[in-house]
């Protein structure tokens, strides 16, 4: 494992952080866990901290030091993310695949076989989506489960089904570019800057370590580039409905003012699906717990695992 894996400045201000692994059937997950000694976690479960797409467990550097004085945290970097290992060849990153392997961690490393242990789930983005979808499928392995700037799967019109399988086999055959190759991170950190969920030079230059791998004189993505094909099978409507639906666990939603979910169709009843739902709204976009001042989202999420 690189140099890279912890920056500096995160190692320096964050105690009891750490790197891990966790070794499954067919992949091995990485992750950072922040174990602070004396920390008053005795009535807590373990938290489970889901990074969004093509984002890592870096992302939770700012939020995860606070949340850390309650519980043992683990942030996880999904598969074909960070230092976690890629999918083999011939196969891809399917959402639900992403759901399995969150509850053989949980399974095999946190929780064991225990009667009655349970985890809290904190996540963003498509990590919100993973952690929902695993909590309405293991209702009884999570106690609480938050979402920042998430709130249930992408879905597509059933119509669309056909054309999204020919979209993504024709990308599948055709493959990814070559990965380019950047003189230093800050000139990879202002690639990472853009996008659909931009993100200012700091909080960029604190993500991109994890994703980067040394390169020749430079630096390239170690993230997989089969991330950005396209899904195969996209869930419809009624599917997402029917999963948050399940949902048990007393449930927050952190909607950042200028998200990406600000002007999204359907919200209020994708909100009003889930039974214990709770909605806090937090100033800042999509990267809410990562840029800027990200006080606020740490103080409503600490509250609300606290909470009996």
């Amino acid at each position: 494992m690189h140099d890279l894996a912890i920056p500096p400045n995160i190692r320096g201000n964050s105690t009891g952080l750490r790197e891990a692994q966790w070794p499954l059937q067919h992949i091995t997950l990485a992750g950072l866990s922040w174990l602070v000694e004396g920390a008053s976690q005795t009535a807590n479960p373990p938290v489970i901290m889901l990074h969004g797409w093509l984002d890592n467990s870096l992302t939770f550097s700012k939020i995860a030091p606070e949340l850390a004085q309650i519980s043992p945290l683990h942030a996880v970097d999904m598969a074909g993310h960070g230092h976690s290992g890629h999918r083999p060849p011939g196969q891809s990153y399917q959402l639900m695949d992403y759901v399995a392997d969150i509850a053989e961690l949980i399974e095999k490393h946190i929780c064991g076989p225990e009667q009655g242990a349970k985890v809290d789930i904190v996540g963003h983005s498509l990590g919100g989506i993973v952690g929902s979808l695993y909590a309405a499928a293991f209702p009884e392995r999570v106690r609480k489960l938050v979402m920042i700037d998430s709130l249930g799967a992408l879905s597509r019109p059933i119509e669309e089904t056909i054309p999204q399988l020919r979209k993504s086999i024709n990308k599948r055959i055709a493959g990814s570019g070559r990965s380019a190759v950047y003189p230093d991170m800050a000139a990879a950190a202002k690639v990472r800057e853009g996008g659909i969920s931009p993100l200012s030079h700091e909080a960029a230059l604190a993500l991109v370590p994890r994703n980067l791998k040394p390169a020749g004189d430079g630096y390239s993505w170690c993230t997989d580039a089969r991330l950005r094909h396209p899904s195969s099978l996209m869930m419809t409507e009624e599917q997402v409905m029917a999963s948050l639906k399940a949902v048990q666990a007393p449930t927050l939603f952190v909607s950042a003012k200028e998200g990406l979910l600000v002007s999204r169709k359907g919200l209020d009843d994708r909100l009003n699906a889930i039974p214990n739902m709770q909605r806090v709204e937090v100033s800042g976009g999509h990267h809410c717990h990562l840029d800027g001042d990200t006080h606020p989202v740490a103080d409503v999420v600490k509250n609300f695992l606290e909470k009996e």
